[in-house]
C-alpha cells in the first residue's frame, strides 16, 4: 500500500515537474484568449465530441459533501461513432500552486491519475448531429478527496469521451474547491473594478451610426446585466466610467435622435429611449455608495497617440467640459483617480501622460499584473506596486491577469459562464492557500467590454461576498496598502500592430483640422463642436474593428464638408462675370446657411493672370464679414484690365487674424473683359441706328424722284398734279409748305414768274423765266441735302413777294417742288 501509495504522491506530482514557464504576456489589444478549460491541448485536433457543463454542486465541499458534475455531449464528426462512454478523472490530491492550476485548466490528459469507478453510455450521442445529457453523482468520501490541513483545497475534475477503441475523442476540464473544517489562513482581499465602457456608437454629435447601444442597456443586454449584478449583490466594487458611454446615453434619454448608418440615404428619426432614461437611474442607485474614476472622454488609444506624438488630443479627453457631466448625471463628483492605459499596458510615455492628467491630484495606475515581475524577495506577489514618473512615484494597482482572462471566457456561452465561475473560486482559493500567513491581495478587473453570460457577473460578485477564503474589499483599501517593489517589463515594440493604425490617425488628424478650421470661424455661442468627434474616432475601441472605423470615419468626413459648406462663396451662374471696358468691379456674395451659428469671415479675391487683370483690395472694414444665421453679403472688387479675354479669378474665404488660414474650398469663376464699356456700346449703337435710319430715308426720296422724272408728268407722286392747284406738296393760298411760311408769299397772275420783289443777288435765268418741262431747276444738284435738311435752299425763302401765281403751269410748279425735294 506504501509504494502504490508513493505511486499516486508522484503522479499527482507530475505536472508541478513538468511545469512549463508562465503564459506569455497577452498583447494589448485584445487579450488572447486561453484554452478554454476542457478544450484539447494546443496542437491537438478538434474533438470530435464537444462537452458542455450544465451544473456543479457544491461549489464548496466539505468532507461528506455529495458531488454532481452535469452536462451534455454532442456528436459533432459528422459521421457515426460507435461504442462513446464518458468517464470522470480526477485527482485525490489537491492542487499545489496557480501555475500547475493553468496546466491542468489547458486539458492536459496525462495528468490526472484517478479514474471514478462508473462510467455512462453515450448511445444518442453515437449518431452525428445528436446530443445527449450526462450526469456523475458521487461524494468526496467515494473519491478519497483529501484537503491539506487549514487551507483551502483545489481538486482538478475532468470528464472525457471515450470511443470503442478507448481513445478520447472528448473532454473538459473543471475544478472543485474544498474547505477544511480548521482555518489556519488569511482570507484575501478582492476588489472589483467594473468597465462602463463601450464602443462608439455616433460619428457626430448629433447622429448615432448604429442604434446597438438601446440593445445594450435593454434587459437582457451587456451594460443591463453589469449594472444588475452591481445592484442586487451588494458586492463593493469602483466603476470605470467612459464620459462617451454616458454622453451616447443621455442623448438618446433627453429626446427623440437619428440613426444614420455610414452610406445611408437619409437618416432614421427614433423616438425618446425609455430604455436609456431607465438604465440611468439604474446606474445612479447602484453606483450609491460606490466610488468611481472617470477615464478620458471615449477612452482614446493613448499609446498611439503618444507614438506618434501627436498628444495634444489627450488633454482635450480629460478636460473637464468633456467629463464634468458624469458628476451631473450621478449627482456626485468622482471619488477615486485611477489611470487605466488600454488593457493595462502601456510605456512610459503613455504613462506619463496619464500620470500628468489623470493622476495630477494623486491616485493610482491600474494596470495589467502581466507587466510586472514578482517580487524579487521571492514573496508572493500582492496587487500594490509603485511606478517612477516624472511627477513622482506614483502607485499601481495591478488587476491578476489569469482572473481577468478566466472573465472574458465566461462570455461565451452558459457552459463557460459555470466553468469561469469554478476556476475563479479555485484561483482565489489557491491565492489564499500558497502563502497562507501573508495577507494577499487580488485586484479584479474584467475586460473594457466585457460581456458576461446571463448571471456570471452576479454569481462572480456573489461569491466574493460569500466563499469563506475571500473578503471583498474597495479599492481604495487595497490602494493603501504597501507598494511591493516589482520590476516594471515596459512596453514592446512587438505591441504597435494591435494600436491604431497610421492610416486611420491619418486621417482623423485631417478632419480634426479641418474641424479647428471651422470652429476658428464661429463667432458668439458655439453650438456646432466636432471635438467629441474627433475623440471617438481615436478610441481604442476601434482597434478590433477597423472596417467599422473606416465607415465612421468617412461619416463624419461627410458631415463635417457638408456643415462647411454651409459658409461658403456663392459663384454666379455658370461660374462667369462680363466686364465691358478696361474696368469695373466684380461683384462677390458670401452666405452663411448654418442654422443657429454665427460665423466671421475674411474674403479674398485673387486675379490667375495679374498682368492682364488686375484687383483691387477691399476696405479692411469691407474685407471682414460677419454673418448670422440665414444671411448673405455682397462686395465689390475693382478690377482693370491690360486687354481683351478671359481670366480666371480665385475666391477665398479665411480665417480672420489666423495669418492667411484658408477656410473651406473656395471657388473659381472667369472673368470676360470686352475693352468697351456698356455706356459706350450704347452710345455707338445709337448713333449708328441713327445713321442706318436717315439713309434709309434719303434712298426713299430719290427713288420716288426717279419714279416721276420717268414718268415725264412732273408729278412727284406728293400732290394734285392740276395746273395751279395746291397739292399736298405744293403749298398754296393760305397753306404753308414745309419751310415757307405763307404769309411772306405773293404772285403775279398768269406771268408764271415771281413777283417783283425777286431777292437781291438772285440772277436771272431759267429760275426766272420759267423750266422747260422735265428739266431739273439749275442748281438743284447744287444745293444737296444739306440744303434740303435746313429748310432754307430756296432763295424764295427770303423774298416775300415771291409766290407762284394762278397762271403758273405745271412746269413751274414742278419746278418749285423738285427743287426742294432734290436740293
Amino acid at each position: 500500500m506504501t509504494a502504490v501509495g508513493r505511486a499516486l504522491a508522484l503522479a499527482a506530482m507530475l505536472p508541478c515537474l513538468a511545469m512549463a514557464a508562465s503564459p506569455a504576456m497577452a498583447s494589448p489589444a485584445r487579450t488572447p484568449a486561453r484554452a478554454p478549460a476542457g478544450a484539447p491541448a494546443a496542437g491537438h485536433a478538434r474533438a470530435q465530441v464537444a462537452l458542455a457543463l450544465t451544473k456543479v454542486t457544491p461549489k464548496t465541499l466539505a468532507a461528506n459533501s455529495r458531488i454532481e458534475i452535469s452536462g451534455a455531449a454532442r456528436n459533432r464528426s459528422g459521421r457515426a461513432l460507435a461504442g462513446l462512454t464518458l468517464r470522470l478523472r480526477y485527482s485525490a490530491q489537491p492542487v499545489t500552486s496557480r501555475s500547475q492550476l493553468d496546466q491542468l485548466a489547458s486539458g492536459q490528459q496525462t495528468a490526472l491519475p484517478n479514474v471514478a469507478p462508473q462510467q455512462q453510455s453515450l448511445a444518442q450521442a453515437t449518431r452525428p448531429g445528436v446530443t445527449q445529457g450526462w450526469s456523475f453523482r458521487t461524494t468526496a468520501q467515494q473519491l478519497g478527496l483529501r484537503a491539506p490541513t487549514g487551507t483551502p483545497g483545489v481538486y482538478p475534475m475532468r470528464v472525457e469521451v471515450l470511443n470503442s477503441a478507448q481513445q478520447v475523442v472528448g473532454g473538459l476540464t473543471t475544478f472543485l474547491t474544498m474547505m477544511p473544517k480548521q482555518r489556519s489562513f488569511k482570507p484575501v482581499a478582492v476588489g472589483w473594478v467594473l468597465p462602463l465602457i463601450d464602443r462608439m456608437h455616433r460619428a457626430n454629435d448629433r447622429t448615432f451610426i448604429d442604434d446597438d447601444l438601446a440593445k445594450e442597456l435593454a434587459p437582457g443586454g451587456r451594460l443591463h446585466r453589469i449594472v444588475e449584478a452591481a445592484s442586487t449583490t451588494g458586492t463593493p466594487v469602483t466603476w470605470a466610467i467612459d464620459p462617451a458611454l454616458l454622453d451616447d446615453v443621455r442623448q438618446m434619454a433627453s429626446g427623440d435622435y437619428f440613426v444614420k448608418p455610414p452610406g445611408a440615404a437619409k437618416a432614421v428619426r427614433k423616438e425618446k429611449s425609455k430604455v436609456a432614461a431607465t438604465w440611468l437611474t439604474s446606474l445612479k442607485n447602484a453606483s450609491k455608495g460606490d466610488p468611481y474614476f472617470v477615464l478620458p472622454y471615449a477612452d482614446p488609444d493613448v499609446t498611439a497617440l503618444v507614438r506618434r506624438k501627436t498628444t495634444g488630443d489627450i488633454g482635450v479627453a480629460f478636460d473637464a467640459r468633456n467629463t464634468a457631466f458624469v458628476a451631473q448625471i450621478l449627482g456626485r463628483q468622482p471619488d477615486a483617480h485611477v489611470a487605466w492605459p488600454a488593457s493595462g499596458v502601456g510605456g512610459p510615455g503613455t504613462l506619463e501622460q496619464l500620470a500628468k492628467y489623470a493622476l495630477k491630484d494623486g491616485g493610482s495606475f491600474l494596470m495589467s499584473s502581466s507587466q510586472f515581475e514578482n517580487p524579487v524577495t521571492g514573496a508572493q506577489p500582492n496587487a500594490t506596486t509603485a511606478l517612477q514618473t516624472h511627477l513622482g512615484a506614483k502607485k499601481a494597482l495591478l488587476y491578476d491577469q489569469t482572473i481577468t482572462q478566466i472573465l472574458n471566457e465566461g462570455a461565451r456561452s452558459a457552459s463557460r459562464a459555470l466553468m469561469s465561475e469554478q476556476r475563479f473560486l479555485a484561483e482565489t482559493a489557491m491565492v489564499a492557500a500558497e502563502a497562507p500567513s501573508v495577507q494577499r491581495t487580488v485586484v479584479v478587473a474584467p475586460d473594457r467590454l466585457w460581456d458576461p453570460a446571463d448571471g456570471l457577473a452576479k454569481n462572480l460578485l456573489t461569491y466574493t461576498k460569500a466563499a469563506s477564503w475571500m473578503r471583498e474589499m474597495p479599492l481604495r483599501t487595497i490602494e493603501a496598502a504597501q507598494p511591493q517593489n516589482r520590476v516594471f517589463h515596459g512596453y514592446s515594440d512587438s505591441y504597435e500592430k494591435f494600436e491604431l493604425g497610421d492610416v486611420h490617425l491619418d486621417q482623423t488628424r485631417a478632419i480634426a483640422k479641418r474641424a479647428a478650421t471651422f470652429k476658428a470661424v464661429m463667432t458668439g455661442p458655439v453650438k456646432i463642436s466636432y471635438e467629441r468627434a474627433v475623440l471617438r474616432l481615436e478610441s481604442v475601441g476601434w482597434r478590433t474593428s477597423p472596417g467599422r472605423a473606416k465607415r465612421a470615419r468617412k461619416a463624419l468626413e461627410d458631415e463635417l464638408r457638408g456643415d462647411m459648406d454651409l459658409v461658403r462663396v456663392v459663384p454666379p451662374k455658370n461660374r462667369r462675370v462680363l466686364m465691358g471696358g478696361s474696368s469695373g468691379k466684380l461683384p462677390v456674395l458670401v452666405e452663411n446657411t448654418l442654422p443657429d451659428q454665427s460665423v466671421r469671415v475674411r474674403l479674398v479675391v485673387t486675379s490667375e493672370n495679374t498682368a492682364k487683370l488686375k484687383l483691387g483690395e477691399l476696405e479692411p472694414n469691407d474685407a471682414v464679414i460677419e454673418l448670422g444665421p440665414g444671411e448673405r453679403a455682397q462686395r465689390w472688387i475693382p478690377a482693370q484690365a491690360a486687354g481683351n479675354g478671359n481670366f480666371g479669378v480665385r475666391l477665398n474665404l479665411q480665417i480672420p487674424g489666423a495669418g492667411g488660414r484658408t477656410y473651406g474650398d473656395g471657388e473659381t469663376i472667369t472673368v470676360t473683359t470686352t475693352g468697351y464699356g456698356r455706356l459706350a456700346l450704347l452710345i455707338t449703337g445709337g448713333g449708328l441706328a441713327v445713321l442706318f435710319v436717315g439713309v434709309g430715308v434719303r434712298a426713299i426720296r430719290a427713288r420716288r424722284r426717279r419714279k416721276a422724272e420717268a414718268a415725264g408728268d412732273g408729278s412727284t407722286g406728293m400732290g394734285s398734279p392740276r395746273a395751279g392747284a395746291a397739292g399736298a406738296g405744293l403749298p398754296g393760298a393760305g397753306f404753308p409748305g414745309p419751310g415757307i411760311p405763307s404769309a411772306e408769299y405773293s404772285g403775279t397772275p398768269g406771268t408764271g414768274l415771281p413777283g417783283t420783289g425777286r431777292p437781291p443777288g438772285v440772277p436771272a435765268g431759267p429760275a426766272a423765266t420759267g423750266t422747260a418741262p422735265g428739266t431739273a431747276p439749275a442748281g438743284a444738284d447744287a444745293a444737296g441735302p444739306a440744303g434740303d435738311a435746313a429748310g432754307s435752299a430756296d432763295p424764295r425763302s427770303e423774298d416775300p413777294a415771291a409766290v407762284p401765281g394762278p397762271a403758273d403751269g405745271p412746269a413751274a410748279g414742278h419746278g418749285q417742288h423738285g427743287r426742294r425735294d432734290g436740293g
